[in-house]
């Protein structure tokens, strides 16, 4: 039987070899050695560790990642799955692994800041050319090269949730030569699946939503069978691991995925459409609303939105926005997403974004809306407009 996505987050990823009863979740197993019964065994699991996961040492992972490692590869559909420190440690690992100086890769407008400047500065300085495309992907076609080895996408894009055909630039990018890399963090697996719309490596930074509660720090990668190697080999090179109590953390986190992510929507959903009638804002950005320019996609490719939404104001100037986001009380400052809690933050788009121009738009406030009460991070709001308006 085939069971929906939250239903297998509540089951899988479960140990099976403790004696006795098994538990709901599996152990924290802390270990660096591993012991062997024999040198025999020794020198034959190392000899498989490259093809199959073994557990050999603490840096090649251990039971507790192995259990997550399986919880995010049933949750986005592929073959395989690694872990990472950290959501920018599992962008940068793919671009390292599957990128080669001499070769070429695209990355859209919208892309996670910190992934723009790694191309530009470390796979700059490593001999990777880079260049960016329009964050819809419009003039992708115009910008391969020959020697473009990698297509990274982001969709929905970073702070103004461009939407991209995915299934259109795959196709495009595999006629070309070159593979498909999606950073999945928006849709966390539930709301948003790249290998089943055509991307070869998916990537999420679990610190977000997958964990859920603002307190670990880990990324993910998931990929399908034809290109797991390079991957898993550079990063056995590199020795890539996570804390098996972070690994936990996650996994526990993971259980109530689909539930907070529903709420976070609803909530983020209603506010959207609140703020889009108030006289102080001048634009949303966020793909579930009918009016933005990517909710057909949308539609078409997403279950579903998260908490997260942008908004300009119609006073565009920076210290309109900074005195709405300082007035705010229940709302945290803070750049990172994906927790229980609201957070807003300012972005300034004339530095994220290149193809695109930002200027006569005004500071961008993001907001991420948590699991408190929607009556109360409406009034939270409304004070902020009151301030501005003083």
């Amino acid at each position: 039987m085939t069971h929906s996505p939250a239903t297998r987050l509540a089951h899988i990823g479960r140990t099976t070899d403790v004696p006795g009863g098994q538990p709901v979740n599996p152990p924290v197993v802390r270990a660096s050695t591993v012991l062997f019964e024999s040198v025999a065994q020794m020198q034959d699991m190392r000899a498989r560790r490259g093809e199959e996961r073994l557990f050999t040492y603490g840096a090649r992972g251990n039971p507790t990642n192995f259990a997550l490692e399986d919880m995010v590869t049933s949750l986005e559909g592929g073959y395989r799955t690694r872990l990472y420190p950290s959501g920018l440690a599992a962008a940068a690992m793919v671009l390292l692994a599957y990128v080669r100086p001499g070769e070429h890769v695209l990355l859209p407008d919208c892309v996670y800041e910190p992934v723009r400047n790694f191309a530009g500065g470390f796979l700059h300085r490593q001999g990777v050319e880079s260049d960016f495309y329009a964050a819809d992907g419009s003039d992708l076609a115009d910008k391969l090269r020959g020697n473009t080895r990698l297509v990274y996408v982001e969709a929905p894009g970073s702070l103004l949730y461009e939407m991209c055909d995915l299934p259109a630039i795959a196709a495009l990018a595999h006629a070309r030569g070159a593979l498909v890399a999606a950073d999945n963090t928006w849709g966390s697996g539930l709301l948003y699946r790249p290998l089943e719309l055509g991307a070869d490596i998916s990537v999420m930074a679990a610190t977000k939503y997958l964990g859920g509660h603002s307190d670990v720090m880990m990324g993910t990668v998931c990929t399908t069978e034809a290109v797991w190697p390079e991957l898993a080999t550079l990063s056995d090179a590199f020795g890539m691991t996570v804390s098996p109590d972070d690994a936990y953390l996650v996994q526990r986190g993971m259980r109530s995925l689909g539930a907070r992510l529903a709420q976070h929507g609803a909530s983020a959903m209603e506010l959207a459409h609140w703020l889009g009638e108030r006289p102080e804002v001048a634009r949303m950005f966020c793909p579930a609303l009918p009016g933005d320019p990517g909710h057909a996609l949308w539609r078409r490719d997403c279950h579903g939105t998260n908490g997260l939404l942008s908004f300009t104001l119609r006073d565009g100037s920076p210290a309109a926005a900074q005195r709405f986001v300082d007035s705010l009380e229940l709302f945290g400052i803070g750049a990172s997403w994906g927790g229980f809690e609201s957070l807003a933050t300012l972005g300034d788009l004339r530095r994220a974004r290149t193809v695109t121009d930002w200027s006569p738009h005004g500071t961008l406030i993001r907001l991420h809306i948590g699991l408190e009460s929607v009556v109360d991070l409406r009034a939270d709001l409304e004070r902020a407009f009151a301030a501005i308006a003083q």
